[in-house]
């Protein structure tokens, strides 16, 4: 973490300085904002957290409830999304706090006695290392708690508005056309708010009241029987499995020796996936409730919690619940559902407006919960949308950045919802369906990867590269996250992973990893020349930046040298790798790494020696691996995404 840069900081420096809308931030939801955001789930909290981090954007996040979630109903947190508690500061606190799942294990009828369970196997729950990160149990009011508190003590100050009820909107299709330039839609488009959207007060003793509030742009986040989606045209489309699942959270004293184990049982009674929660006691148990008729017309809904512990108890024979407390318990139906679009954009009027209206998380895909993807997959929707709302409006970038939000994210939603329908339908099959003795752990094991929430690789598009030049970097995949590894750190030795220094500061990230040097030099000619091009060419990304703003806080350029910190000249480390940072222009030496000699990064990475250039978005995905001489190229790249017009954008805030 770094701070003073401002001057002394005496107090918790998490909490930045307020500036822009966060200065003076209006206590009352006011009748016009840059952008609403409707419900307070997993993506409309990180979505609200970014744009806390651009306080010239005008932010409320309404919510129908009259306070913060006290019970969530998610709880798996996969790796990936702990590399984005990194990035929003909060991945330590929330480790120590969670359950850390290492292994599953595997119970299956006794082949000597089938009414019996025995277990047959276990597997490690990340056997490839696909992450610093591990793979945490933890509630989701949690991870809301973590993320309010982020935007609460960003410089936006954002906190949320609860108490209002989402009713409906309209959005005035004459107000832009999608050819405007950068320029006019900082200057014209902008200025109005095409989104009326009509609130009712549900707490206090105003409630029933109703409001209109004038909105640039809305965000809906508010579930799977999401009014947003309704309002702007979208339907769900998909299957059910009429296959129903009693859960439930409970407190047990029991016989049951891997109690604390993330474990799937199969029995002839049927299945459980059993999940060990935080704290040390509490568990979450998915209990099999069998088939559900076509004529039962939710009946099954009805199961009381007494019947979905009697069947865990069947289901664990010869092992016994005794069940102290419920913290909570559901009755649901697997059900497999996706919109065919994630914004307000028609079909046939995709390139001739831009979006408006987005919708994020089960707004927009529902499935089931036993592969732990609904708030993970929620968060990177909602940190998507976010970040490109920020540079569009703050005229870092254009309209035209919006339109990918639906193009990326809907692709990965339905492999989601593709991987998720298999591994439901596994869990619901009795062990005699299996094609072998050991499918089921066999498929845990190999799809490791998706879960985790690495399979994500959004595809060439206006803010993704091509592939040309791959090989120069083999280990960071263009379209894929940016996966984190061991460093040096020159100014001071320390040992440190080279993406933990990513904030969700809503900055684009462009890493050099420096050429093979020669006899007594720290690089080879290429890094030099690079450097000079970002500081001086007007086609650098760094030119684009408007006057008042530093090129450090529109860009973190870093660089990566092949030698151990103690042979880094750092005199000699080129001025861009050294920026100026905060009102008194401090150089910032958390720009400059090393190898660690115990896990080089060139190696671990495939980084070729003739050095490489990896550009990472503001969510954490690379967008482009280039040679250092590639120059052109790189400019290229940015010249459509990166606006080149005066701006009033905060300055100085790194």
């Amino acid at each position: 973490m770094q701070f003073h840069h401002h001057g002394y900081v005496s107090g918790d420096p998490r909490v930045e300085p307020a500036a822009g809308i966060g200065l003076d931030r209006p206590t009352e939801l006011p009748d016009e904002v840059d952008v609403l955001i409707v419900g307070s789930g997993p993506a409309g909290m990180i979505a609200a957290a970014q744009l806390a981090q651009f306080p010239d954007v005008s932010t409320r996040l309404i919510e129908r409830r009259d306070g913060r979630l006290v019970i969530g109903q998610a709880d798996g947190i996969q790796a990936r999304s702990v590399e984005t508690f990194q990035a929003f500061g909060f991945a330590e606190r929330i480790i120590a706090e969670a359950y850390r799942i290492t292994e599953m294990a595997f119970w299956k009828p006794d082949p000597a006695d089938p009414s019996r369970i025995v277990r047959t196997a276990v597997a490690p729950d990340d056997p490839a290392g696909i992450s610093e990160f591990p793979h945490l149990i933890v509630n989701q009011a949690r991870v809301l708690d973590h993320f309010a508190e982020f935007a609460a003590n960003s410089p936006g100050r954002i906190t949320p508005d609860y108490g209002w009820e989402f009713l409906g909107l309209e959005v005035d299709q004459t107000a832009e056309t999608a050819d405007q330039t950068a320029a006019e839609t900082v200057a014209g488009e902008a200025s109005v708010h095409p989104v009326a959207v009509r609130v009712r007060r549900t707490a206090g003793d105003d409630a029933g009241q109703e409001r209109t509030i004038r909105a640039k742009y809305v965000i809906g986040a508010d579930g799977a029987r999401s009014r947003v989606r309704d309002a702007i045209g979208c339907r769900m489309a998909g299957d059910r499995s009429n296959h129903a699942w009693g859960v439930m959270d409970v407190l047990v004293v029991t016989d049951f020796p891997d109690i604390r184990t993330k474990c799937s049982i199969q029995s002839e009674a049927g299945n459980i996936l059993l999940i060990p929660r935080e704290g040390g006691h509490l568990f979450r148990m998915y209990v099999d409730l069998g088939e559900v008729a076509p004529d039962d017309a939710g009946a099954v809904r009805a199961t009381t919690i007494e019947q979905i512990i009697a069947k865990a108890n069947a289901i664990m024979h010869p092992y016994t619940l005794d069940v102290r407390h419920v913290a909570w318990h559901s009755v649901y139906e697997v059900g497999h559902r996706l919109t065919d679009r994630f914004d307000d954009v028609p079909a046939d009027a995709v390139g001739r407006r831009h979006p408006r209206v987005f919708i994020t998380g089960d707004a927009c895909h529902t499935h089931s919960a036993k592969a732990g993807q609904g708030m993970n997959v929620s968060m990177q929707d909602g940190w998507n949308i976010a970040w490109k709302l920020g540079h569009v409006l703050e005229g870092r970038a254009p309209a035209a950045l919006l339109e990918t939000y639906s193009a990326e994210r809907q692709v990965v939603a339905a492999n989601l919802i593709d991987f998720d329908r298999t591994w439901s339908s596994m869990m619901a099959r009795k062990p005699e369906e299996f094609d072998s003795p050991t499918e089921l752990e066999d498929f845990y094991v190999r799809t490791a990867e998706f879960p985790a929430g690495f399979m994500t690789e959004y595809a060439p598009s206006l803010i993704v590269g091509p592939a040309d030049h791959q090989s120069l970097a083999t280990g960071y995949p263009i379209g894929k996250r940016f996966k984190s590894a061991p460093v040096a750190r020159v100014c001071d030795g320390n040992p440190v992973q080279l993406g933990h220094h990513a904030r969700a500061d809503g900055r684009w990230r462009i890493y050099a990893f420096a050429d093979a040097a020669g006899a007594g030099e720290t690089s080879g000619p290429a890094l030099p020349a690079f450097a000079e091009w970002l500081t001086a060419s007007p086609d650098s990304p760094l030119a684009a930046v408007p006057d008042g703003v530093a090129p450090n806080d529109w860009f973190d350029v870093k660089v990566v040298y092949r030698q151990p910190h103690g042979e880094v000249d750092l005199g000699a480390v080129p001025r861009v790798f050294l920026p100026a940072t905060g009102p008194f222009g401090l150089t910032d030496y958390e720009h400059v790494y090393a190898v660690d000699p115990a896990d080089d990064v060139f190696a671990a990475r495939g980084i070729d020696r003739g050095g490489a250039v990896v550009v990472v978005r503001p969510d954490q995905y690379v967008a482009h691996v280039l040679p250092l001489t590639a120059t052109d190229e790189l400019g290229a790249f940015f010249a459509p995404i990166v606006r080149t017009e005066p701006a009033a954008v905060s300055a100085g805030r790194r």
